[in-house]
């Protein structure tokens, strides 16, 4: 089972389609690059410019400057070019291995680490940290060495990846028949009635707003488990098992159901609402798979600082903000 991770042959199929985005009252007279750079993760504003000045960012269908200046109503429209199918470089980031043989490397990712590069974000991620420590890692001949899925850049926790040609067809092939297992946790806004349910609801591309997704009747299966961990006031701690891995599903499910995940500020909560938090509550905690050669393995890692003193001030009451 796959969860807020999706299988990157699921996420080539809408890469290529231009985001929609459109500007908010609070926008009102923010310059175009200004506005384009704050909703696109990983695009630096320079490289946003680059894409003013080439036509690939539009207002309204026409071609705008850079400091033209945004008006509640507008549709900016950015076309995203693919990348360019070059090397990745290496950059020799520290990296938290839990496992690796010569086949697959298991690594307990950063909240703030990117997976793969992507256009105006070209170094600094997980798959140049993987390039620098297996330099043959280049499995696949494709752009994401070794990687068959990703976690979102605020998402923490255990991502696996292929050292080998063996090792990328096995995950490829787990990934395929929906038998990786992977375990997520998550600190929701309100209490959840519920000690344990599941959300069974469709997911696509937002209409209304090309960036994001949502539950739509036109969408793909999606299927998420949770169970209760802990209560607290207007808060609830879920673990949740994914059966389908579509882009941000346990963030759009749980927004759904009216729980969405507290630090996510695409489909929940602004961080600051909740003591010492300064992301999204979500971690990778969990993951099973089977290796090459037929072992079965689970790994597990804890939540990591950030998260376990959120947790912590929330136990210890409303003192704890003092």
């Amino acid at each position: 089972m796959i969860g807020d991770a999706e299988p990157i042959r699921e996420a080539e199929e809408t890469d290529e389609e231009p985001l929609e985005l459109r500007p908010g009252r609070e926008d009102l007279g923010e310059r175009l690059d200004r506005f384009v750079a704050s909703r696109m993760d990983d695009v630096s504003r320079s490289y946003v410019q680059e894409l003013i000045e080439t036509g690939r960012i539009l207002v309204d269908g026409q071609t705008r400057k850079s400091k033209f200046r945004m008006t509640p109503g507008e549709v900016v429209t950015v076309e995203l070019p693919p990348l360019a199918p070059d090397e990745i470089q290496p950059d020799a980031i520290p990296l938290d291995v839990v496992f690796e043989d010569d086949d697959v490397i298991v690594v307990d990712k950063p909240a703030g680490m990117v997976v793969h590069p992507a256009p105006g974000h070209a170094r600094g991620t997980l798959a140049n940290a993987l390039v620098a420590h297996v330099p043959d890692i280049s499995v696949g001949g494709d752009n994401r060495p070794g990687i068959v899925h990703r976690l979102d850049k605020d998402t923490s926790g255990l991502i696996v990846a292929a050292k080998s040609d063996r090792g990328r067809r096995s995950l490829v092939n787990q990934w395929a028949d929906r038998s990786v297992d992977k375990t997520y946790l998550a600190l929701v806004a309100g209490e959840v009635a519920d000690n344990e349910a599941t959300i069974d609801a469709p997911i696509g591309r937002d209409p209304k707003n090309r960036q994001r997704m949502a539950v739509i009747r036109s969408g793909r299966p999606a299927v998420t488990h949770f169970e209760v961990v802990e209560r607290f006031e207007d808060a609830t701690l879920l673990r949740l098992m994914i059966e389908t891995g579509r882009t941000h599903q346990i963030r759009v499910h749980l927004a759904f159901i009216g729980h969405p995940i507290l630090g996510d500020t695409v489909y929940g909560i602004s961080p600051a609402t909740v003591p010492y938090l300064e992301r999204q509550f979500l971690h990778a905690s969990e993951l099973a798979f089977a290796l090459p050669n037929g072992d079965d393995v689970r790994f597990s890692t804890p939540l990591p600082e950030d998260l376990a003193r959120v947790l912590a001030a929330l136990r210890a009451g409303p003192a704890s903000e003092e």
